[in-house]
């Protein structure tokens, strides 16, 4: 019996060991990164398609920041606890000061941390992976142009974090094993642009997508609503909008993203697409028109 036990305890020994080899994260390789000059105008733009003020605001304790200003801090509730968003800015300390390009690709495409920590998916890379890399270069070079704050945002209340963060490589492989979008060569330009927007930057999926019984995006039923990822209540679905009645035609839901409850278009005002809308409406209206086009696509 003893002899057993001894046996059992070494397996139990291996078998973590190999857990702990498999589940270390593995960064970007240290390839060329292609030749790019930032445009910090569509780092702008895709700042605001992505809606990352909406996570990365200023927290609470945060003083004498503006609030367009992604300082980080802003506590996001969800299913397995309280997330707080990191600062943005280009402090050095706090912030983003000392990050490469290639440090920020890994994150925004791969979910890594520079620390080789796997980043908790409630930040959507599995959608960024969908972004070019001139517009991830873009907005790295757009979130370098905000002056630095020094916040160091407080850590995230989740029970066992460091455990998530090492059993994240299973989850990985299966998530990121998904197709990333693809222009169709049967759409117009603009219906293209829009997907773009809508399954990139904007990252749509993450909520108006029901997930699988492992949390990865249920791709076979795009758009046809999820659960909300606060854990309370469901995301509308996307499909039919016209329809179903919820718009006239694309000019009213062209209106909706951009005037959203001023006008009377409750639907944007609740389970935080309020933010979402006032976010689209700082987009150029061709933007707009084109995920109108390509979200009243979806049947």
């Amino acid at each position: 019996m003893k002899r057993i036990l001894q046996a059992l305890g070494a397996l139990a020994l291996l078998g973590l060991g190999v857990v702990w080899v498999i589940t270390t994260p593995v960064a970007l390789t240290s390839a060329v990164l292609p030749d790019h000059v930032a445009d910090l105008e569509n780092g702008k733009l895709l700042f605001n398609a992505g809606g990352c003020i909406s996570c990365h605001a200023p927290g609470p304790d945060v003083k004498d920041v503006a609030a367009d200003v992604p300082a980080g801090g802003k506590p996001l509730k969800t299913p397995i606890g309280i997330l707080y968003p990191p600062n943005l800015t280009p402090d050095p300390q706090s912030g983003l000061g000392n990050w490469k390009l290639q440090a920020f690709l890994a994150a925004m495409q791969q979910g890594l941390h520079p620390d080789g920590n796997h980043l908790i998916p409630a930040f959507p890379y599995g959608s960024y992976r969908s972004m070019t890399f001139g517009d991830v270069a873009d907005v790295f070079a757009y979130l370098n142009s905000f002056p630095a704050v020094k916040n160091q945002v407080p850590a995230h209340e989740v029970i066992g974090l460091p455990i998530v963060r090492r059993g994240l490589t299973f989850w990985k492989w299966l998530a990121l094993s998904q197709p990333v979008w693809k222009p169709d060569a049967a759409q117009s330009d603009s219906w293209n642009r829009g997907a773009y927007l809508v399954n990139g930057p904007g990252h749509c999926q993450e909520c108006h997508t029901p997930r699988t019984l492992f949390m990865t995006l249920d791709t076979s039923r795009a758009f046809m609503g999820g659960p909300h990822p606060e854990g309370k209540g469901k995301v509308p679905s996307l499909h039919g909008l016209v329809e179903r009645a919820r718009y006239k035609d694309a000019a009213d839901l062209v209106s909706a993203f951009q005037n959203g409850e001023v006008l009377g278009y409750e639907h944007m005002s609740g389970g935080g697409m309020g933010e979402v809308q006032g976010n689209l409406s700082k987009l150029p209206e061709a933007d707009v028109k084109a995920i109108a086009e390509y979200v009243l696509s979806l049947k």
